[in-house]
Order: structure tokens, then sequence, then C-alpha cells
């Protein structure tokens, strides 16, 4: 990402939501403060609920400063699923951002495919897969941003 302000690079911004602490600090854990050596560093946004993940997601404007980059949502959670939260996302954000969904199995792969999630990486994290896969989905977000 070179987009600057200044001489300083802009933090890639990702919304991280799972009802799991012990979840959302395996995959701060697995992200570092970089997905790649090559690319920005990142800040992440950290919600338990649907409810708190929605009015964050409610108060960024179009055009915003500071926009959400990347979606992470845990499949797993209760009383609300990433799965739903993805789905309603992909409904309601007007050019939303990639949403990646962890999933507890291999066949839940549908399900990540129903939510229409660009991707889906499986409990428990390992870090070498998340940071691929994140690193990935944020680099065609940024190309297809660079090209509108």
């Amino acid at each position: 990402m070179s987009e600057s302000h200044g001489s300083k690079e802009r933090k890639y911004s990702i919304v991280l939501f799972s009802d799991d602490s012990s979840v959302r600090q395996a995959i701060i854990g697995a992200l570092g403060n970089r997905v790649a050596p090559e690319m920005a560093e990142h800040v992440i946004h950290e919600f338990a609920t649907g409810a708190a993940l929605r009015l964050f997601v409610d108060g960024k404007k179009p055009g915003s400063d500071k926009p959400i980059d990347l979606f992470i949502l845990d499949a797993e959670s209760v009383p609300e699923g990433g799965l739903g939260i993805a789905r309603q996302l992909k409904d309601e954000v007007f050019n939303c951002p990639p949403v990646l969904v962890i999933t507890g199995r291999k066949a839940d792969a549908w399900l990540a495919a129903w939510s229409r999630a660009e991707a889906n990486v499986l409990h428990p994290i390992d870090p070498f897969t998340l940071s691929a896969t994140v690193a990935d989905l944020l680099r065609t977000r940024t190309t297809a941003l660079s090209t509108l």
C-alpha cells in the first residue's frame, strides 16, 4: 500500500469480530504488526458483539480517510455468528471490503461461500495461513481501489 499522508504511510484498518477473547488474541498474535514485509502496518479494531461492530461500521462515512480494509469474522461466535454478519455486511455496506471468516471445520466452506466471504481459514488459527490469506486479500483490495 503506497498511500501516504505526508511522509507517513496509511495503516490498513482491520475489523476483528469474535465473542471469544482468546480467539481475538490468537488472530492478533498471528498477524503481528504487518502481514508481509513489503506491506504497511495495520491497526485492528476488536469487537465481541455484532451490535458493537455494526455501530462502528455505521459510523464510517463514505470516503473516510480511515476506511475499513478487511473484516475478519469468527463463524463460531455465539449468539450471533460471523457468517450471518458477513452476509449482512455484503448486503448492506456499499463497496464492502473483503471478508475473511474463521470456520470450525473444513466442511463449513460452503457456509463461508453462502456468506459471500472472500476467504475462510480454519480454527485453530495457523499464523502462516492466516497472514498469507490476509495479505492476499489486502493486496487485492488495494489493487481494486487503485483502479477506481
